[in-house]
């Protein structure tokens, strides 16, 4: 394994000083780490990632908004169980930085449904996951993403030097979830619950009286407050909380 040289070091301060800085802004520390460390890692997506090891769904915040739909989340929770590296980090105390290529052959990943029905149409080839906190129901990793080249020796050993730094950063920002729930309105929080109820938009607002647009606002207040990206998502947080 190649030694990580003094520029390596100086980048990686320089990511923990600038995600150290967000943490104290809702949210901060999944913005500004997925930003930060995009560019030391040289991902081409990069998420925090919390995977609910109960109910087997991931919600994600992600350096390119948008860049994973919410039919390709509910495509990720369908193979959840099954994923190389939830399988290999979740429930593990002892989990450290892997790719899937360290789990499963590229050969072998490329054919598995996994890969045809989620990697392939989002573009992507090589995965590497980062754990920072794990216990057990949940599993929050930084993964970060890339189409053609795969993340080498030199890239692995950066991450696991950065890994119990950003566990300690992750926990001095309020623990288990991106975006504490003590942000959230009282009528965020409402709306939030009747969404965890299975209500559509326009059943909240004739539960509230208020107009369909405003509960839509209110939604995507509660997505980024949360760090999520769906309304999937946000109910499955909603029952963590």
């Amino acid at each position: 394994m190649s030694a990580l040289t003094s520029r390596d070091l100086h980048s990686a301060l320089d990511a923990l000083h600038a995600i150290g800085d967000g943490c104290g802004a809702p949210g901060g520390f999944a913005r500004c780490g997925v930003a930060a460390l995009a560019g030391l890692i040289g991902a081409e997506l990069t998420t925090l990632s919390v995977c609910d090891l109960d109910s087997n769904h991931r919600s994600v915040v992600s350096d390119a908004p948008g860049a994973i739909s919410a039919r390709q989340i509910e495509v990720f929770d369908r193979y959840f169980p099954e994923h190389p590296l939830v399988r290999a980090h979740g429930r593990n105390p002892g989990a450290v930085t892997r790719r899937i290529s360290d789990l499963v052959p590229s050969e072998a990943f490329v054919e598995t449904p996994l890969y045809n029905d989620y990697y392939r149409p989002i573009g992507i080839r090589h995965a590497m996951a980062l754990p920072i906190y794990v216990d057990r129901r949940l599993l929050v990793s930084f993964v970060f993403n890339r189409a053609t080249s795969a993340f080498g020796e030199h890239e692995l050993q950066l991450a696991e030097t950065l890994r119990p730094h950003l566990a300690n950063l992750y926990r001095l920002a309020g623990g288990e979830a991106p975006a504490p729930c003590a942000t959230l309105t009282a009528r965020e929080r409402e709306v939030l619950e009747w969404v965890a109820a299975g209500k559509t938009n326009r059943d909240i607002a004739a539960i509230l009286g208020a107009r369909p647009r405003t509960i839509e606002k209110h939604l995507e207040r509660i997505y980024e407050k949360l760090g999520v990206e769906t309304r999937t998502a946000a109910a499955a947080r909603a029952r963590l909380l």
